[in-house]
């Protein structure tokens, strides 16, 4: 009878260990978007229409809609938005010396560490694009820096701080979309 309680007992606790790990992912999948949002930091919501200027911080106009990220090449300022539409993080970058051309693109590959298109070891790398070769993504710098690249070697990394990488990483997943404005 022994042998048959614990059986019954240890097969109880592996279908229940089985509902919480469903109903934990279940919980994850149907969070809200804004449970990572940061209020103490920069602003991320719109506060007025942009007009070309690239240091705004509002959404810039005709960027899309849903979910996505859209990358100012002229404001070097890229935006997490939700499927709302609203804008739920928003940062500075150091743009790569080869520039994607405006429009619509789609997040291609990640990866955690690598070594950049110049020389430095990164992380959290969101490619979306390649330009004459040279592939084109968003990336940080395991060391912090975010110093701009050498104009004379041709690089494609976007590079921003650590905390604003992570949260490209945490964001952006394959297929994402990526928007890029002037």
């Amino acid at each position: 009878m022994s042998r048959t309680s614990s059986g019954f007992v240890a097969g109880l606790t592996a279908a229940a260990l089985a509902v919480v790990g469903f109903l934990a992912y279940q919980a994850s999948a149907s969070a809200p978007d804004d449970l990572n949002a940061r209020p103490d930091k920069s602003p991320t919501t719109p506060t007025k229409s942009p007009k070309g200027k690239g240091g705004s911080l509002a959404l810039p106009d005709r960027s899309g809609t849903g979910k996505r990220v859209v990358y100012s090449l002229e404001g070097d300022r890229v935006w997490l938005v939700g499927d709302s539409g609203k804008a739920k993080r928003t940062y500075k970058v150091t743009p790569s010396t080869v520039d994607p051309e405006p429009g619509t693109y789609e997040v291609t590959s990640r990866q955690g560490q690598v070594t950049g298109s110049d020389g430095r070891q990164v992380e959290h790398v969101v490619r979306f694009t390649a330009v004459d070769g040279i592939t084109v993504g968003f990336s940080a710098a395991l060391n912090g820096s975010t110093e701009k690249p050498d104009p004379a070697k041709k690089t494609g990394g976007i590079r921003s701080s650590r905390e604003d990488g992570n949260a490209m990483w945490d964001f952006a997943i394959i297929e994402t979309t990526v928007v890029v404005v002037k």
